[in-house]
């Protein structure tokens, strides 16, 4: 099978770390770059969490350190969700090679413009990188093979507020510059890692059963994560909602149900900000701009994180 090349945009927190080694440990892809974006945790903490979850799957792929803040807001950060260092509170130890540059939004640039239409661009967090190296090179929209975006929540509560996603509500205007580039994507919302798509505690000590280093971390740094789920948004599973966007990502067919629509982003008024509105019956009339992910394949996404954490 060709091997396919990504480009990975990250705020690495619990469930991004295991997003990302899914990506790292898949047969199938090449990942060419992490770039790393203030969200869930600070700028400086998420490198952190990527350059210790590359390492520990034995992989040299270069980190890169983006935007600290979003465009024009304060950063909230997560640790409310995640836990003191993003990770669950487990401590691991400083990753051994630092950054590969601060400069990840020119790498974002640069990498997509050498290689126009043969890489796709799996975003994590908020879209505050992707928004300023659009910002600077529009042309980055059409060099990006396909986007698949975790973020958003369609026609369906938000998880930081009633009605946004924590990822568009971080940097609101950053996501409305992304929506509206042109670019080919697919927005997952988080509303694809409840219910049939969480893990029981009977899968969870199955993932332990595994017995490999991947499948611990997976589990141990997302303990902060599971019992915010049960304590805040009452799911009694655990929520990996990067890791279902990933899925996608490296099998299509995990997204049962897709279609196109006109979508924009809330920036305006502080009980809808960062909603990301679907106009789902094209009452608008205007033209769509992006497919939105409506249904998945439950069994097919968790087989593909088990088969890269066995």
């Amino acid at each position: 099978m060709p091997t396919r090349r990504f480009i990975i945009d990250t705020d690495t927190a619990s469930d991004d770390a295991v997003a990302i080694l899914m990506a790292l440990q898949w047969p199938a892809v090449q990942v060419d770059a992490i770039t790393v974006v203030a969200g869930n945790v600070p700028l400086a903490q998420g490198s952190l969490n990527a350059r210790y979850t590359v390492e520990l799957c034995g992989r040299e792929t270069p980190v890169y350190e983006g935007a600290a803040r979003p465009l024009l807001r304060e950063p909230f950060h997560a640790e409310w969700f995640h836990g003191p260092d993003g990770m669950g509170g487990m401590r691991y130890p400083p990753p051994k090679r630092p950054p590969a540059g601060s400069d990840a939004v020119q790498q974002l640039i640069r990498r997509f413009g050498e290689a126009p239409g043969e890489i796709t661009l799996v975003t994590l967090g908020p879209l505050t990188n992707i928004a300023l190296a659009l910002s600077i090179e529009p042309r980055l929209a059409q060099w990006v093979k396909e986007c698949y975006i975790m973020g958003g929540a369609a026609c369906c509560v938000g998880n930081v507020t009633p009605a946004a996603e924590y990822n568009i509500w971080f940097d609101p205007e950053a996501a409305r510059i992304v929506f509206h580039s042109g670019m080919k994507m697919l927005m997952v919302g988080w509303e694809h890692c409840r219910g049939e798509a969480t893990f029981s505690a009977d899968e969870r000590a199955m993932i332990y059963g595994f017995a490999t280093e991947r499948a611990t971390f997976a589990m141990d740094c997302n303990k902060h994560a599971l019992v915010a789920g049960r304590d805040i948004q009452h799911e009694a599973g655990l929520m990996l909602p990067d890791p279902v966007t990933m899925s996608i990502a490296l099998d299509p067919a995990v997204c049962t149900r897709r279609s196109m629509h006109y979508v924009d982003v809330s920036c305006d008024h502080e009980l809808t900000r960062g909603m990301t509105v679907v106009d789902q019956l094209g009452v608008t009339s205007k033209p769509p701009n992006m497919e939105v992910c409506w249904a998945i394949d439950y069994p097919r996404w968790k087989e593909i994180l088990y088969q890269t954490l066995r």
